[in-house]
């Protein structure tokens, strides 16, 4: 899972043979001219999407990834922004064993580039009632992930928001998912689903009145408090 932090061009030194797809986040597919997947959101505008594909490369957009990300509870439980919609994308469509992130540490300098391609606005901190947590959005994901037998981890070095395990890119098949208590999942799942947050279109911000930012917070704190090993 390729992002567009400020590293993100590291990457291009790298041995494809440590990845079976390389899945570019918004404007990540500048970065490698070899990406599989380039997943971006409907307002990404048309001169910043790849214009040129080769057979074996796809764009993923909201048609695609909203009813995949909605198998796993929806948008607003997810977390709204890029990142984590690929990922839930990611896990559905692809079924991985191991889903390692990379220019996706969701911290933003306040001052010199805050992407690889310059500034660029750090889109997760908008005030948006399902980004109050990005730790949380990141536990949630963890232990999802976990529930299909896929283990998330960021194989980047910088400082993050993500509150994955630490893994370097040649050892990644040597990750496991995190154990962790499944009465606990289900009850923080069984939480989420009394709420009633569901949105079958994505678009969230439509009807972003029917929610409760405390109850969301709430629900934030269950996924970070959440024991795993």
């Amino acid at each position: 899972m390729l992002g567009s932090g400020p590293s993100a061009t590291e990457a291009r030194q790298w041995n494809s043979e440590y990845w079976t797809h390389l899945v570019a986040i918004n404007n990540a597919w500048r970065v490698r001219s070899d990406w599989d997947m380039c997943i971006f959101p409907e307002d990404l505008p048309v001169e910043r999407r790849p214009s040129t594909l080769s057979p074996a490369q796809q764009l993923v957009e909201a048609d695609d990834f909203v009813p995949v990300q909605n198998q796993f509870g929806g948008v607003v439980y997810a977390g709204g922004t890029m990142a984590f919609t690929a990922a839930y994308w990611a896990l559905g469509a692809l079924q991985p064993d191991v889903m390692a992130f990379f220019g996706c540490d969701l911290v933003y300098p306040a001052s010199g580039p805050t992407h690889f391609y310059g500034q660029g606005t750090p889109d997760p901190l908008r005030d948006d009632v399902t980004l109050q947590s990005l730790e949380a959005k990141s536990a949630r994901l963890q232990l999802v992930a976990a529930a299909q037998g896929c283990a998330c981890v960021n194989i980047s070095e910088d400082e993050s928001r993500l509150v994955f395990p630490r893994a370097r890119l040649e050892a990644l098949t040597e990750m496991n998912p995190v154990e962790f208590d499944q009465d606990t999942f289900e009850a923080i799942k069984a939480r989420e689903n009394a709420l009633g947050y569901y949105v079958d279109s994505g678009r969230y911000w439509e009807c972003v009145d029917r929610f409760d930012a405390e109850a969301l917070a709430e629900i934030d704190a269950l996924w970070l408090d959440a024991p795993v090993r």
